[in-house]
């Protein structure tokens, strides 16, 4: 027989679940915007920069066959997290025979950062 007692522990329980993984992804996000690293503007970014976030954005088509690989941050530039949490892309370099050194990185939070010395530096692309 359930009691009041164990149905009123059943929903805190239920109650519980609930609120910490919404919890979990808030202070995810929040992470990702809260890097430290230098922002630069959606006007400041090169038409080229605008074609790959909009292709990202809209789930492709890409031009480039790495285009949406797990970029595992070797470099530590970015804020840690979990291997597939980031994916790179590539702004097309005008004059360049290979895929230049501009990128764009996708996190899972709505987050993207911009380099344009092959992740030497990264700047939060502020939308």
């Amino acid at each position: 027989m359930i009691t009041s007692r164990m149905m009123r522990l059943c929903w805190i329980i239920l109650a519980l679940m609930l609120w910490f993984p919404a919890q979990a992804q808030v202070a995810h996000a929040a992470q990702g915007r809260q890097t430290g690293l230098p922002a630069i503007t959606l006007a400041e970014l090169t038409a080229e920069a605008h074609v790959t976030l909009r292709a990202i954005k809209q789930g492709g088509p890409f031009t480039y066959e790495r285009d949406g690989a797990v970029f595992g941050n070797y470099e530590r530039k970015l804020p840690k997290q979990t291997r597939g949490y980031y994916h790179e892309y590539t702004v097309k370099t005008p004059g360049s025979r290979d895929r230049g050194a501009r990128r764009i990185i996708s996190g899972e939070v709505n987050e993207y950062y911009y380099t344009t010395d092959h992740y030497q530096t990264f700047k939060r692309i502020r939308e």
